[in-house]
């Protein structure tokens, strides 16, 4: 039987010492209830936030108006001062990010329904990376959540 994802990346932080902490919007909490999943875990992962309103990422995790203001919530830039954000506030090594449009409503030319945006900080050093899903609101979701694995697994093997 093959491993899941979030048993091999749990193995990887604990192993390597990396805390991590979760800073969610449009996955809702899924992200962290996948990490989780993994039993020991709980050495290493900090804590998770879902920011799901423009009002808790400033609040919560320091995200900037300035930036809401000008690139939006569902954003490259949102995502990173997210994931840097996360980092900050639950002093880890690690914070992960996922902001985007889940739909059914919400979506724009611009943005449409399933865009994606994750952010991902490590010590420091900031990525992201930009999705366009396709299915229903759970479906996106879920194919979030699974990339948003496959993005931090990328960075931490």
């Amino acid at each position: 039987m093959e491993k899941k994802i979030e048993n091999i990346i749990g193995e990887i932080l604990i192993s390597k010492g990396l805390t991590i902490a979760t800073a969610e919007s449009c996955t809702g909490g899924l992200l962290a209830g996948t990490l989780i999943n993994y039993s020991g875990i709980s050495s290493v992962f900090m804590e998770g936030v879902i920011t799901y309103s423009n009002e808790a990422k400033m609040k919560r995790i320091g995200v900037s108006k300035d930036t809401l203001d000008a690139f939006g919530a569902v954003s490259k830039e949102t995502a990173e001062e997210m994931a840097r954000g996360i980092c900050k506030v639950a002093n880890t090594k690690i914070g992960i990010s996922t902001t985007g449009i889940a739909g059914p409503g919400g979506g724009t030319y611009e943005k449409p329904v399933g865009l994606v945006y994750m952010g991902l900080c490590i010590n420091g050093e900031v990525f992201y990376k930009k999705f366009n899903f396709k299915g229903d609101r759970q479906q996106i979701r879920l194919q979030a959540v699974n990339s948003a694995l496959e993005f931090l697994l990328e960075y931490i093997k």
